[in-house]
């Protein structure tokens, strides 16, 4: 059977001889364990379904987390692993922002399967840009992205921000895959001007460009008030530049904490930005 007759596709961007897609299975069939079985029928009825990415390569080449990939098949295909700029740059990238030392390259003409996941994957076009992203974030990217560290812009972002004192930075031109927290249905972009800001009391905040100021500031006049008032410190992002927030991450983990909806039914203030 055709691998096309049980993949839907969700996503596709094209970048430097790359076509990248988003896939999932339209629904999974079963199991011969009763216990698996199970689980299955119930991710089906959520409408909880499996993806995975999948690239096509003409002459081209992609860059993927170490691990990522499933399989592939074509004509002079080859798997390398970099420290992509230097193993100074490698360690920067692993033990400041999450992402692993080394990162791979897949080269030549053919078809390449990355893992399948329950998780949601967000395909991001970059155009002569860059962009800031959570830690982890990363997943696969064409050849001519740059994937580093980058230290928080002042003090009370990294310290009080929830974010740490390093994030990782995309940039230049081409499509990167990202890792969601949410479904990519419920991210929301905010399109900022040259001074507009955004305040978030949480930890959702999931993009953006690196024009936009990233700090934590108190959400009242003073910090007593601020703590007075329930909110405390709040990630303030200012213009000009995107971001992209995903508001219901902060209920699908209070849900996984708590392991009952029910809990959730009177609402309390949230506090939410760690510090």
């Amino acid at each position: 059977m055709d691998d096309d007759d049980q993949l839907e596709v969700l996503q596709t961007e094209e970048s430097s001889g790359a076509k990248i897609e988003i896939v999932q299975y339209a629904s999974l069939k079963g199991s011969d364990d009763l216990v698996a079985a199970e689980k299955v029928f119930f991710a089906n009825q959520a409408g909880i379904h499996l993806k995975l990415i999948r690239m096509q390569l003409t002459r081209s080449e992609v860059i993927i987390e170490p691990g990522a990939l499933y399989y592939m098949r074509g004509r002079n295909l080859e798997l390398e692993s970099s420290t992509q700029g230097g193993v100074g740059r490698g360690l920067m990238r692993k033990f400041l922002s999450g992402e692993t030392i080394f990162q791979s390259r897949i080269k030549g003409t053919g078809e390449v399967y990355l893992e399948p996941s329950f998780g949601h994957f967000l395909l991001f076009t970059i155009e002569d840009d860059a962009v800031i992203v959570d830690k982890g974030a990363f997943y696969c990217a064409s050849r001519d992205l740059e994937v580093t560290a980058v230290m928080q812009q002042n003090i009370s972002s990294a310290l009080f921000g929830g974010e740490g004192l390093f994030q990782t930075r995309i940039s230049g031109s081409g499509v990167v895959v990202l890792v969601s927290p949410v479904p990519v249905s419920e991210l929301v972009c905010y399109e900022l001007e040259k001074g507009e800001k955004l305040s978030v009391d949480g930890n959702f905040a999931f993009v953006r460009n690196e024009t936009v100021t990233f700090r934590a500031e108190k959400s009242a006049k003073t910090l007593f008030q601020s703590l007075s008032g329930g909110e405390g410190l709040l990630q303030t992002f200012e213009g000009p530049g995107a971001v992209w927030i995903a508001p219901t991450q902060v209920v699908y983990n209070r849900i996984k904490q708590i392991g009952s909806i029910s809990n959730m039914s009177q609402v309390k203030g949230s506090m939410g930005t760690n510090t």
